[in-house]
């Protein structure tokens, strides 16, 4: 007799992750960290900096940071070398290491951070054109909700037509888009003024009051943003070459890519009063550039952002589509979405995704600023899938699993991923109680998938341990509610 546990409605073909062999090598995978990694967020850097803080609050966001994520990078390459058979993406390690309903809400919240953040590159896009347009205003009106939808639809029609290898038009588009930002960076280090970068230091005239803790902490968040992508190469890891390929990747993609942020948010300090910086509209790299250069150069750097920003969509929407596929394919989401159509896209997946997007859309309609709360937003919804990832990598240095033969590089590595896990708790703490309520608002009801699954395979649908997170999780969603009611939480 098979116990319930046991039983799977799934015959062994249907858990084959691909059923053809294909292959990424290092430069494509490295382009898939570095285009995911670099979309939207750069773009609006140097006012979103100018808002939140000067030049040493800044630098100081970016050492936390920088430590913080190069630690998570590094939990990610040791990951993929002992555990080389988890090569779903990054929910796998949380389902590995805490379980079926842990590792089914980091694919969750993963999933949802890419709908949310695909959302933000619609509101850019039309913000951006609202510059020439101003029928489009910031991204949040009705006629740009609408185009954005056009957008949203034809791409995803494209898709299921198999545009499924996106790699080789990843890296050309990297490439696009990496280009009007290195003549940015270029253009202002000859633009240089250092009168106006000292005058920036401290926080800038007219913020005299703010402390430096307060400038960090409202910069914390969106150093997240920008590196949402770090995992790029995890999300695909099954089709690297070679295992140690995928570590590679997202280390050195996460070291150009900090590289190019930081010039990017502390140049400007030497262009502009921080509060004109900090004024100006998105995309705000493109205003910084005309000051330089003229009107020219806020349409240059408009056009390599719509380029990131439609190349980003498109890595972004496969990665989207990828994460429920391969969930449905490790027993966490209902089997219904690992349908694929005759050119081996996940279509049903794909569907769900950008009806997801369409309604998230819409809910900017009513926000006040609908780009910060997108980004906010998904920033929180993968910093839970980051924290589970580095959660595992500290099991497994704490348990010493793996570690049999290999004693002396577990202490250098429990460090690492303790220093990731304390990181991912900070920058949930930093993101506010508003944001986690707003995480739970998407998990709380989303987690109907995973009951759909567990009842099809005839399994008890939580244990003691994950009843009680789903307890907290409803709590928060039901918090969440009372705060829009009463007005407590505003978007």
């Amino acid at each position: 007799m098979t116990s319930n546990e046991d039983y799977s409605p799934y015959s062994d073909q249907d858990l084959d992750p691909i059923t053809e062999k294909q292959t990424l090598p290092l430069n494509a995978l490295i382009a898939l960290v570095v285009g995911s990694m670099v979309g939207a967020g750069i773009f609006t850097l140097p006012a979103g900096f100018g808002r939140a803080t000067g030049v040493i609050g800044g630098l100081i966001a970016w050492v936390i940071a920088g430590i913080g994520m190069l630690m998570l990078a590094f939990v990610f390459q040791t990951l993929a070398q002992r555990k080389p058979d988890l090569d779903s993406g990054i929910f796998a390690y949380a389902k590995a290491g805490f379980g079926n309903y842990i590792g089914f809400l980091a694919a969750l919240a993963f999933w949802s951070s890419t709908c949310v953040g695909n959302v933000s590159y619609f509101v850019l896009i039309k913000s951006t054109l609202g510059t020439f347009f101003p029928i489009f205003g910031d991204g949040n009106t009705v006629p740009a909700i609408a185009i954005a939808s056009i957008i949203l639809w034809i791409f995803h029609f494209m898709i299921l037509r198999g545009v499924k290898q996106a790699a080789g038009l990843n890296t050309i588009v990297t490439i696009a888009k990496i280009l009007p930002i290195l003549i940015f960076i270029v253009v202002l280090l000859f633009s240089f003024k250092p009168d106006v970068f000292f005058a920036n230091l401290l926080g800038g005239q007219g913020y005299e009051a703010e402390s430096l803790v307060a400038q960090v902490r409202n910069t914390m968040l969106i150093t997240v943003f920008v590196f949402i992508g770090i995992e790029g190469a995890s999300v695909y890891s099954r089709y690297a070459e070679k295992r140690t390929d995928v570590g590679k990747a997202t280390i050195l993609g996460f070291l150009a890519v900090l590289c190019l942020l930081i010039l990017v948010t502390m140049l400007p300090f030497g262009l502009m009063p921080r509060a004109e910086l900090a004024a100006l509209r998105n995309p705000s790299m493109a205003g910084a550039f005309e000051v330089v250069v003229g009107r020219w150069g806020n349409v240059f750097i408009s056009g390599g952002l719509l380029i990131s920003v439609f190349g980003a969509f498109l890595a972004w929407t496969l990665f989207a589509a990828e994460v429920p596929f391969m969930a449905a394919k490790n027993l966490i989401m209902p089997h219904f979405l690992t349908q694929e159509n005759a050119q081996k896209v996940p279509s049903i997946s794909l569907w769900m995704t950008n009806i997801v997007v369409q309604s998230f859309l819409i809910v900017t309609l009513f926000s006040q600023n609908a780009f910060t709360l997108a980004l906010e937003l998904a920033s929180s919804l993968s910093l839970i899938p980051y924290l589970l990832v580095a959660g595992y990598g500290l099991k497994l240095a704490l348990t010493q699993e793996t570690y049999e033969r290999d004693a002396p590089n577990r202490n250098k590595e429990l460090v690492i991923a303790a220093i990731a896990t304390l990181y991912a708790i900070l920058m949930l703490v930093a993101g506010g109680l508003a944001k986690l309520q707003l995480s739970a608002l998407i998990l709380a009801p989303g987690t109907i998938l995973f009951f759909l699954a567990r009842r099809e395979q005839n399994r008890k649908v939580f244990t003691f341990g994950e009843w009680f997170v789903f307890s907290v999780i409803a709590i928060a969603a039901l918090s969440a509610l009372y705060g829009f009611a009463t007005g407590r939480i505003v978007i």
